[in-house]
């Protein structure tokens, strides 16, 4: 797959969401601080200098997730519709276990600020308890789902269907229905386009197209895909073989398809 966040130049640069469609998405995210027991045990029972430890953990890492905008250049900031932030005291393994979720209706995920509330609730845990223990350490930061999106679904430890890819088998490259070998057309997705559909290129049958043409390749990318219906765009052009054309120009088996946005700039 492509890194959606580097420009056609490999220029960092904010994802444009505008075409995205609205879906509910949700990313759970998770971490952990470990301390000695006897700090475990003050927290529990509420006897460090600062006080309430839990809750104004709970409130930083709610603060955090709204803010993430502010601390990741190039996150979008979102209206997020839940933040929820949870701790487990692990008495076992000497530790605050923090848990973030967080949830809204968009263009894009939440990853990042499930991923901020988690890291921000630890370094606030990590200040309450500072003054007894400074050898604490933050530990395990990492995403346990995520849900929405074109990208699908993500759920820690759970292997997702590995793509057919019937091809190359280049990294990158998403297959769409099964083919003979020599009876596939490659599909690239270039600059902005391929920004947009968060894919680069994809490999599709011939027969699987409703017409032998860059019409009905158009057709047959976006009965699997609703995203593709940006190549219907006027302003989307495309070469196959490196050759300028249009909807009614042919294709045979083996050609290559590019779409493209105009080029634009020197």
């Amino acid at each position: 797959m492509s890194l959606t966040h580097l420009n056609a130049r490999g220029e960092a640069h904010m994802v444009d969401v505008a075409d995205k469609g609205e879906t509910r998405r949700e990313a759970v995210a998770s971490g952990r601080i470990t301390m000695r027991p006897e700090t475990l045990a003050l927290l529990a029972q509420g006897g460090l200098p600062k006080g309430d430890v839990l809750a104004t953990a709970r409130i930083a890492g709610i603060q955090a997730a709204k803010r993430t905008h502010e601390l990741i250049p190039l996150c979008h900031a979102l209206p997020l519709s839940k933040v929820a932030i949870d701790f487990h005291l692990n008495e076992a393994a000497a530790c605050v276990e923090v848990t973030a979720t967080c949830r809204l209706n968009g263009r894009t995920g939440v990853e990042m600020e499930a991923l901020t509330a988690v890291s921000v609730a630890c370094l606030t845990l990590y200040d309450m308890c500072k003054a007894v223990d400074k050898a604490m350490q933050i530990e395990a930061l990492r995403l346990e789902s995520k849900s929405g999106g074109q990208s699908g679904d993500y759920r820690r430890g759970v292997t997702p269907p590995a793509p057919i890819v019937t091809g190359s088998g280049e990294p990158g490259v998403v297959a769409l229905g099964e083919a003979a070998q020599g009876s596939l057309l490659r599909v690239k997705c270039l600059a902005e386009l391929r920004e947009r559909l968060e894919v680069s290129e994809v490999e599709i049958a011939l027969d699987a197209l409703p017409s032998a043409d860059v019409a009905g390749l158009k057709a047959a990318l976006e009965a699997r895909d609703a995203g593709f219906a940006l190549l219907k765009e006027a302003r989307i052009l495309c070469a196959v073989n490196q050759v300028m054309g249009g909807d009614q120009t042919p294709l045979t088996e083996g050609d290559e398809v590019a779409f493209f946005p105009p080029v634009t700039g020197g």
